[in-house]
């Protein structure tokens, strides 16, 4: 007897600071104003999508000191979209990428917990930390952490933020208007936390929310990112979205649970993936080549290429050949608080692995960045896409994945009103959600209270 299907875990990423974002399509609006964090988040619960995610940006990216234009720039606080979010939607589950970083484990820790009370459950909190010191000047400590404090920190931070939700076991508010008896517990919301990082105690004063606490995501993909989310994650924004890729990551950090006495089941992977739809495969992989186009203009494909060279190529022509001189190599770089930076650790050898593909393929500057940057995950017709979505959960290499869409905010509607459907006819994916709040959508059992073990006495 062969086993049921896995069910297909759905979400959306409202694409806020990226290039891949085609800002300059008359089909696209804003990316701050509130109408569209509402269409879009309308549109993800109409599609019974298990929630809808935020990113984070502390700092606006320059490029030779000025701002990087050409990327979507700003970004309103997460938990003030969210908390308006909740007041337009009924079910959809609201995510934010919040720093451990720069902030304290109080503030995140209430801040999640009115939000959780606001939703009626339905929150949750994608862990970070952040990397650089150019984020870090926005802050009184300054600079930032070694990748070993970063995690120590961050493990330490969401430790003490589930004491502090903890604090409240959830049965303490009695309000009996007969006895005038409003607590039948005095020592509600008592803690302490005595640690290398931190070093609190007193009152938490929000109690236990309806989800027990906010579901835990974690986006890092270090080691050491893995092991955190291994132990003390429920969900992994993941950014492997190809088959064989898929596979071994799913297979990798769902091994390491185990030593932490947690199942497979306890853990979701949810990589993001973008996605053209077409009537039929040909016209989509011809609309997803447009979007490339314009997702790397010009000026963008420059822009691009001195994230490796670490010089000013604004001299040069995107359509022409690369760069004869070499990258620049040093601490000081050109472009500031951009993840490529990171991703290009050897810009010698990137220089000459492109310059190789150039070359073999008679690619300009601007086709090299085409084809070497992000490209769409899933492209097709709704069928072919649905197909393929559900093909890789079934082959455990996801759980379900965080869609992100290349306009805002409409760009969302075509899936949900074309593949969705199909997933459903398939029996892979809800009709109607069958809870409230988000740990019913993702499966996840509610976390008992328990009581800290460094809880004060009243």
């Amino acid at each position: 007897m062969s086993k049921p299907p896995k069910q297909i875990h759905l979400a959306a990423h409202f694409p806020g600071v990226n290039n891949t974002t085609v800002w300059s399509d008359p089909a696209a609006g804003s990316h701050i104003e509130f109408d569209s964090f509402a269409h879009f988040a309308r549109t993800a619960e109409r599609a019974r999508f298990d929630f809808l995610f935020l990113a984070e940006g502390l700092r606006l990216r320059e490029q030779g000191g000025t701002l990087y234009d050409l990327d979507v720039v700003g970004r309103p606080d997460t938990f003030t979209v969210l908390a308006a979010l909740a007041a337009v939607t009924d079910r959809l589950g609201l995510t934010g990428t919040i720093n451990s970083t720069f902030n304290e484990p109080y503030e995140v820790a209430r801040q999640f917990a009115s939000l959780d009370h606001l939703s009626g459950g339905r929150t949750a909190w994608n862990v970070v930390t952040s990397w650089d010191a150019f984020t870090g000047e926005n802050f009184r400590r300054g600079g930032f952490l070694p990748q070993e404090e970063r995690y120590s920190r961050a493990k330490e931070f969401l430790t003490t933020a589930h004491e502090l939700f903890d604090s409240w076991r959830g049965d303490e508010i009695l309000a009996d208007q007969a006895t005038g008896t409003f607590l039948r517990d005095a020592r509600a919301g008592a803690f302490v936390h005595r640690g290398r990082h931190f070093d609190i105690h007193g009152r938490f004063d929000v109690p236990r929310s309806p989800q027990g606490r906010p579901v835990v995501f974690q986006a890092g993909d270090s080691d050491e990112g893995r092991e955190f989310a291994a132990a003390d994650a429920d969900a992994v924004f993941s950014r492997y979205s190809t088959l064989k890729e898929g596979q071994a990551f799913y297979t990798d950090v769902k091994s390491r649970l185990a030593r932490y006495g947690r199942r497979p089941d306890q853990l979701l992977i949810l990589p993001a993936a973008t996605f053209v739809l077409g009537d039929t495969d040909q016209e989509a992989a011809e609309l997803a080549h447009q979007v490339r186009r314009q997702q790397v203009s010009g000026a963008t494909a420059i822009k691009h290429l001195e994230f490796v060279w670490n010089r000013d190529l604004s001299a040069y022509d995107p359509e022409g050949p690369l760069p004869e001189v070499d990258p620049v190599v040093g601490e000081e770089h050109i472009s500031r608080g951009r993840a490529q930076v990171r991703m290009y650790r050897d810009p010698l050898a990137v220089a000459r692995e492109w310059r190789q593909l150039a070359e073999a393929n008679k690619w300009s500057i601007r086709d090299l960045v085409i084809h070497t940057g992000n490209r769409q995950s899933f492209v097709g017709s709704p069928a072919t896409v649905a197909r393929t979505i559900d093909d890789f959960v079934q082959a455990d290499a996801a759980d379900g994945f965080i869609l992100v869409p290349h306009i805002t905010p409409g760009g969302l509607d075509a899936f949900a009103d074309q593949v969705v459907p199909l997933l459903q006819e398939r029996g892979v994916f809800r009709t109607e959600y069958e809870g409230t709040t988000l740990r019913d959508h993702l499966g996840l059992a509610h976390p008992d209270a328990v009581t800290p073990a460094g809880r004060a006495a009243s």
